[in-house]
């Protein structure tokens, strides 16, 4: 992987981003390397569901590379409420997908705005709920269990 992104950071002078990681060792190459953020993902767990959580290895990730480079996180995000979690772990962004295409695939055209209507409804009663202002601040205001990150 090092060799391969390392000829793409040299040739592209723009912002890179890596997306698929889920170890320590592979978040601490890509900032070697000079990327400007990852993306924890297990690609959903599709293929192995027995597998490690993504925001488990996130939250690992974040403990050895916080602030060294952007730290953002896909897969299983579904609705509002995984995406304050995702953030108060201290993940930088949430990506999210299949809740698009499961809503455009049912209401067609129309079915990604229903879709972001809905799920910034959910993110914003989460934040009501903890009395908490902006997004940015989800840290402070949602506890982060051992157990379940």
């Amino acid at each position: 992987m090092r060799k391969k992104v390392r000829k793409l950071r040299d040739k592209w002078d723009g912002n890179l981003v890596l997306k698929g990681l889920s170890t320590v060792e592979d978040a601490k190459k890509s900032i070697e390397i000079g990327l400007d953020g990852i993306i924890v993902s297990n690609h959903g767990g599709r293929q192995l569901d027995a597998g490690p959580s993504t925001i488990s290895k996130g939250v690992e990730i974040l403990n050895a590379c916080k602030g060294q480079t952007a730290i953002m996180m896909d897969s299983g995000i579904r609705e509002g409420s995984d995406i304050a979690c995702t953030l108060a772990a201290g993940m930088d962004f949430a990506f999210m997908g299949r809740s698009f295409m499961y809503s455009v695939g049912a209401l067609g055209q129309n079915g990604g705005h229903h879709a972001m209507n809905m799920i910034k409804k959910q993110l914003q009663q989460v934040m009501e709920q903890v009395c908490c202002e902006k997004p940015q601040d989800l840290p402070n205001h949602l506890s982060k269990i051992k157990n379940i990150w």
